[in-house]
């Protein structure tokens, strides 16, 4: 009778448990070693529920327990098992179908009259869908950038947030001193979490802080309420704090743009003029390239029919026939060669001229040049050169930088007719944010080419105008307006910046700014000593040129020099030549722009085919097929056209000696 009463009772105390919510319940007897559980906690471990009667090892409890929990938890035993009274944890257990769930273990400790551990005594509850609220909140603080926190009246420590303590750079931690957390406010500022003596009034606020962590200052909201807590007559004051920091230094911007309205107009208004007036040039500048690229291929080979043609004549005219014929070809020639310079200071101005950019001493070229600046400079001008001892490498197109300062060099002559001073300096600057010199320059260190006269100066009109393609002040049949445009041109494709200064009756200064480049270690290659004879050598040249009259007058000259020629109109005529040549071919002299297919895919697979071919290209405007950036691809060979017999002879000899 007294079983089936025990049965009753733990049948009801069951019942009571689960209603309750509790997931089991553990009854642990110490002395004999033996833990004893209900259906519940079996079910929780997977264990037999008739082995909850009979009891099994103690060990048995944390072996369903997370194994990141498990060190926890057996020290939190251990407590009890040396004598604590209350056991209150949370963890997770593992059931065993791979699941997860958290768990509020409460237990109890049990002594006998020798205050002796006999029995440790509890209930699991399980607390899986309170965890995962509280994560979902959490990840919604931290997302939102919001922390939590409540503060108890009379209690010296706050219970906060993760995200509360990110937001002040304290340690996370759920429990914080009140003055550690009042501690962050900015000196004169309110504190964090004031104490408050009237109950229900609603505590919002804004102000600085110190992060504790980096020391950086923030703005932080606060918004809160106090709750009365009606059994003990104290509060509480909960509530949430963020960071507004965008918002306040918005507000501060906006202040200030309010304060300096008008002269914030005024700088946009110069600004958009400015960039308009950029845009109008580069349009400018795109019409000027897409007009001179349009007619620089068909121009430069009539240029190379005319000029050869002539070169051809004058070569074979008898020196003691009659000189006027002589004169006659001489002015067609320099006719012919002004003609060449002319579509080429427009390639230059739009910045599709071919460059072959090196490293170079800038001081080292200046000093090349003292002769012919000499000779181009009248003796009524007194000409100074000055480089700075630790000049910086530049990367440029030697040539081109050499008529570059060439020609500002004749433009400052031309303003000085009655004589004056030309300085020519160059030295390291460097430019940063703040005070940029030209002002669009980009930051950077760079080295600056200043050509400097004492001339007569030029109107802010004409500086507005003074590198537009044709624009020119001189006298007509005097100059092309082509120099500064072509300058300018040059200068902007070789990643540099040009600032022009100027004032009437006082001079002139123009300055070239170059990017520095790290210095290249090797030394550069010795100039090869000029040749007197540029004859074949048993070599043959493979010659194609879709255009027959450019394509007879190069044949003509490789004849005459001595080499075997093979000669194709087009890409794949010239293939088909390579492919069953019965000798070998030693150069490929190739157009670039051609129909059908361009020199450049031609040279890729004529070396597919004979591997060691010297390929030459020739070209009046390349349309970027060979360049990159502005600039010849590495290793490629060009000869410009127009061309004549001498430049032919030395660019293909140079090219068919090279290892």
């Amino acid at each position: 009778m007294a079983e089936r009463e025990d049965d009753l009772t733990g049948a009801r105390l069951s019942a009571v448990l689960a209603a309750a919510g509790a997931s089991g319940t553990w009854n642990w007897d110490i002395p004999r070693d033996r833990l004893h559980f209900d259906g519940r906690f079996a079910e929780l471990y997977g264990l037999d529920p008739a082995s909850g009667s009979i009891g099994v090892p103690p060990a048995t409890f944390f072996s369903a327990i997370h194994p990141d929990d498990r060190a926890r938890m057996k020290i939190a035993v251990a407590g009890i098992l040396g004598g604590a009274e209350l056991f209150s944890k949370e963890f997770r257990v593992r059931r065993p179908d791979g699941s997860v769930l958290w768990m509020h273990g409460r237990g109890q400790g049990h002594v006998d009259e020798d205050d002796r551990p006999v029995r440790f005594t509890g209930l699991l509850v399980d607390v899986t869908e309170r965890k995962r609220t509280e994560e979902r909140l959490r990840i919604a603080q931290s997302a939102g950038g919001v922390g939590t926190f409540e503060y108890v009246d009379g209690f010296a420590t706050v219970t906060v947030s993760t995200e509360f303590c990110r937001l002040l750079g304290l340690h996370p931690a759920r429990v914080l001193p009140l003055r550690t957390i009042n501690g962050v406010a900015c000196p004169g500022e309110a504190q964090i979490i004031p104490e408050v003596e009237q109950a229900g009034e609603h505590l919002n606020g804004t102000f600085r802080i110190l992060r504790n962590d980096d020391g950086a200052q923030r703005w932080i909201a606060r918004r809160g309420e106090i709750v009365r807590d009606s059994e003990t007559s104290g509060y509480r004051f909960i509530g949430v704090i963020y960071d507004v920091t965008a918002a306040k230094e918005s507000e501060a911007r906006l202040r200030e743009l309010n304060e300096t309205l008008e002269t914030r107009v005024q700088e946009e208004i110069a600004e958009r003029q400015l960039a308009e007036d950029s845009l109008r040039q580069a349009q400018k500048m795109e019409a000027v390239g897409h007009l001179t690229g349009g007619i620089a291929h068909d121009f430069n080979n009539l240029l190379t029919i005319i000029i050869g043609n002539i070169d051809t004549v004058t070569r074979r005219l008898d020196p003691s026939g009659d000189p006027r014929a002589k004169r006659a070809l001489d002015n067609a020639l320099r006719g012919a060669e002004r003609a060449a310079a002319l579509t080429q200071r427009l390639l230059a101005f739009s910045r599709r001229q071919p460059l072959d950019p090196k490293q170079i001493d800038v001081g080292r070229l200046l000093v090349g040049m003292s002769d012919l600046l000499t000779r181009s400079i009248t003796e009524n001008i007194t000409v100074r050169m000055d480089s700075a001892p630790d000049l910086w490498r530049v990367e440029v197109d030697p040539h081109q930088l050499e008529n570059a300062i060439l020609n500002l060099a004749v433009n400052a002559r031309d303003a000085m007719a009655h004589g004056g001073a030309l300085t020519i300096e160059a030295h390291n600057v460097h430019i940063d944010a703040r005070g940029a010199a030209p002002a669009y320059a980009a930051p950077g260190d760079y080295v600056c080419i200043t050509v400097a006269d004492t001339g007569c100066g030029m109107t802010a009109e004409t500086i507005s105008k003074v590198f537009d393609p044709f624009f020119t002040t001189k006298e007509v049949g005097k100059g092309t307006g082509l120099g500064l445009s072509m300058v300018y041109g040059f200068i902007k494709q070789s990643g540099g910046y040009i600032d022009l200064q100027s004032a009437v009756g006082v001079g002139t200064t123009v300055s070239l700014y170059l990017p520095q480049v790290e210095q290249d270690d090797a030394e550069p290659v010795a100039a090869q000593p000029a040749q007197v004879e540029h004859r074949s050598r048993g070599e043959t040249i493979l010659v194609v040129e879709d255009d027959d009259d450019v394509r007879a007058y190069t044949v003509e000259i490789l004849r005459e020099l001595g080499y075997g020629v093979l000669e194709a109109p087009d890409g794949p005529t010239a293939l088909a030549l390579i492919e069953r040549a019965a000798q070998p071919i030693h150069l490929l002299l190739t157009d670039v722009v051609m129909p059908v297919m361009s020199g450049n895919e031609l040279a890729d697979r004529a070396l597919a085919v004979q591997p060691t071919l010297k390929i030459l290209f020739t070209s009046g405007y390349t349309r970027d097929a060979i360049m990159r950036d502005g600039r010849l691809e590495a290793g490629l060979d060009l000869l410009s056209k127009p061309f004549t017999y001498a430049s032919l002879a030395a660019k293909v000899r140079d090219v068919l000696d090279r290892a």
